[in-house]
């Protein structure tokens, strides 16, 4: 992942965001020492700001489509509710197993539930509804991520998709590959949706945040 924010800029911000605690120091350094593309783990910053939605949005049923090693999944756990539940999804065993480890070994093992396989039939398995949904996984799903969850996305409830910046490939226009070119599918048809209503911000790679439209005292 290539920086989009001025590296300095970055680490300032980061210098200046409560350190995370030590089960997901632990899950960082193992992440980066075990684990293919680290980069995919949200980080300091971005583990923070998730927390914060959470604490903040109150959830009591939380969806993650994309687990890798577990490191989002216990930031979000820190700011549940009472009786707050999160349900992970992942495609591949290792990281599946590795999360299960660090998840296992944390203070929030009785709130979060990883779940094997395709996410697209784990969603669809599940009757929701969903307070609060995290979507970091394979970008040419996230279209049709995002078209299994909205119908189950509880009255007053948040997605919020990362990567959505894709290292600023976005406004590459020779970048034709299948992620950016997914990538910029899911911005347009998110930001053209009148059902919603959206928010790009520039958080580390990217974060959009989503709610209905139509929702009890909403103004678009």
């Amino acid at each position: 992942m290539t920086d989009i924010i001025d590296p300095v800029v970055e680490a300032y911000a980061v210098a200046h965001t409560t350190a995370p605690p030590p089960h997901l120091l632990a899950v960082e350094a193992e992440t980066r020492k075990t684990l293919a593309a680290p980069g995919m783990m949200v980080g300091t910053l971005e583990g923070r700001f998730l927390e914060m939605l959470v604490f903040a949005h109150r959830p009591r049923s939380v969806l993650e489509i994309g687990t890798f090693s577990g490191y989002s999944s216990l930031a979000m756990a820190a700011g549940l509710p009472p009786g707050g539940r999160i349900t992970t999804c992942e495609l591949s065993p290792v990281h599946a197993e590795a999360a299960r480890s660090h998840i296992a070994a944390s203070p929030y093992a009785d709130r979060i539930e990883v779940i094997e396989g395709p996410a697209i039939d784990t969603v669809s398995s599940l009757p929701g509804p969903f307070d609060f949904v995290f979507i970091d996984a394979d970008k040419t799903s996230y279209l049709s991520y995002y078209e299994a969850v909205l119908p189950k996305l509880a009255p007053g409830g948040l997605i919020a998709a990362d990567n959505t910046l894709w290292s600023g490939n976005v406004v590459n226009d020779g970048d034709r590959s299948p992620d950016t070119t997914a990538i910029r599918a899911f911005n347009d048809a998110v930001a053209a949706d009148e059902r919603v209503v959206c928010v790009q911000l520039t958080v580390r790679d990217g974060v959009t945040l989503i709610r209905r439209a139509d929702d009890s005292g909403a103004g678009a």
